[in-house]
C-alpha cells in the first residue's frame, strides 16, 4: 500500500505543489505592495551627487566667499604626521 501512495505523490507532485506555490506566491506579491504602498513616479529621485551639491550650495548661501584665511594666518595646512615624521623636533 505505502509503495503505491509514495508512486502516486511522486507521480502527481507537480500537479498539486504548482497551484499551492502559484496560491502561496500570488499572496505574497499582493502583501507585498500592502507593505510598501503605492509606488513613487520615476522623477522624483535624486542621484547622490545632485543631493550633495544642494547640500554644499545651501550652506555656502548664507557665508561670504570673499572671507577666507590666507595660507600664511592658518597655522596648519597639512597634518603634522606627514611632514614632520622623521624630522628632529626643535628644542
Amino acid at each position: 500500500m505505502w509503495p503505491v501512495l509514495w508512486t502516486a505523490i511522486r507521480t502527481y507532485a507537480p500537479y498539486v505543489t504548482f497551484p499551492i506555490a502559484f496560491v502561496v506566491g500570488a499572496v505574497g506579491y499582493q502583501l507585498e505592495w500592502f507593505i510598501r504602498g503605492p509606488p513613487k513616479p520615476p522623477g522624483e529621485e535624486k542621484a547622490v551627487t545632485e543631493i550633495r551639491e544642494d547640500r554644499k550650495l545651501e550652506e555656502l548661501v548664507g557665508k561670504d566667499s570673499t572671507q577666507v584665511l590666507s595660507l600664511k594666518d592658518r597655522l596648519e595646512f597639512a597634518p603634522r604626521a606627514v611632514l614632520e615624521k622623521n624630522r628632529p623636533e626643535k628644542s
